[in-house]
């Protein structure tokens, strides 16, 4: 008899010696393992005249499983923010073990012959993937070099809009009716105060920008040319009223009227509780126990043990069996006797 051997495809131990690789349970499972690494070794091989480069995601961690040296292998090729689609998997295809191992998974499996140079990837093609690799490097980083300039020219088409703004909003207004001065003087104190807040915000957003990108100086402005100065409203402070920054109490920490003098309890009872956690332990038992439905809390009496089944007496359970079915017999026909007998005027 010969000894016994583990099959990894059909996963089962025979002891048919080197004739179970000719079995057709055998084939059957090298076939269909054979047939799922195949789409992923294809993709592989169209990747080695047009190699694709893309920025890097975790998704690019995947890994494959490969059937002759049966172990995981890297699909994609990553180095810092930067992944070749399927570099992994076509470095692992053109190395030398892969080959020897390919070699020795067929001799011992007896797979067809003309599907090993599917999963084998030559020297040439090889060396024709890393030119292909080297022209996708050159080609993300002119599409990178585009984008950059393409935000470049968006973020200075802001500054220009920011600055004509702001020079449009600065600009002294001339009074149109001498008599209307002071009306006139409240106006360019309101638009001073809205070219302020229009420069804080568009100074705000302009800092969140990009700072790699050279933008023209932002000409200084004189705010005091006009000769007037700013006018200072003063803190706008509700009387009576605090807040926080003048130390008043939070609003979140002030008790309500209702319930500051009454000390509400929230959530159960500690009694509650405990009822409940006797419940819980009460639900883990069978619910068709003896006794499952006795309510603990009645009262009793000292004749409450039952007077059927004679357990404390002498003899046999049959005897006090076939004695209760005579009682109860007895105690039956008594009582339709008593329902029968006409009531005495």
């Amino acid at each position: 008899m010969a000894p016994a051997q583990r099959c990894p495809l059909c996963r089962q131990t025979f002891f048919c010696g080197r004739g179970h690789v000719y079995s057709r349970k055998h084939q059957r499972q090298l076939k269909a393992a054979l047939e799922r690494l195949l789409p992923q070794v294809e993709a592989a091989r169209k990747a080695v005249r047009a190699a694709q480069v893309e920025r890097y995601v975790p998704e690019h961690e995947r890994r494959c499983w490969c059937l002759c040296c049966g172990c995981e292998v890297r699909k994609h090729l990553s180095h810092g923010n930067l992944t070749v689609l399927h570099g992994g998997l076509l470095e692992h295809l053109a190395s030398p073990e892969h080959k020897k191992a390919t070699n020795r998974f067929w001799w011992e499996n007896k797979a067809e012959f003309q599907m090993k140079e599917k999963f084998l990837i030559s020297p040439q093609d090889y060396a024709r993937f890393k030119k292909s690799m080297v022209k996708g490097l050159d080609t993300y980083e002119e599409k990178e070099d585009e984008v950059i300039k393409e935000m470049a020219a968006q973020i200075r088409e802001v500054e220009h809009s920011r600055q004509e703004l702001v020079r449009s909003v600065l600009e002294p207004q001339a009074v149109a009716d001498p008599e209307d001065g002071s009306s006139a003087l409240g106006g360019w104190k309101g638009t001073n105060s809205l070219a302020l807040l229009v420069f804080f915000s568009l100074e705000a957003s302009t800092s969140q920008q990009p700072s790699s990108v050279d933008l023209p100086p932002t000409p200084e402005l004189d705010w005091m040319e006009t000769g007037q100065p700013l006018t200072f409203i003063g803190h706008q402070d509700t009387p009576g009223i605090g807040n926080i920054h003048s130390g008043a109490t939070p609003p979140w920490m002030v008790q309500d009227e209702e319930h500051s003098s009454v000390n509400q309890q929230i959530g159960p009872s500690y009694e509650e509780f405990l009822k409940e956690k006797e419940k819980q332990k009460l639900k883990k038992l069978p619910p068709d126990r003896v006794g499952a439905n006795f309510d603990h809390s009645s009262s009793t009496s000292v004749g409450w043990l039952p007077s059927f089944g004679r357990v404390w007496n002498n003899g046999r359970r049959w005897q006090s069996r076939h004695q209760f079915k005579t009682e109860a017999a007895a105690r039956n026909k008594q009582q339709s006797h008593r329902e029968k007998k006409p009531s005495v005027s």
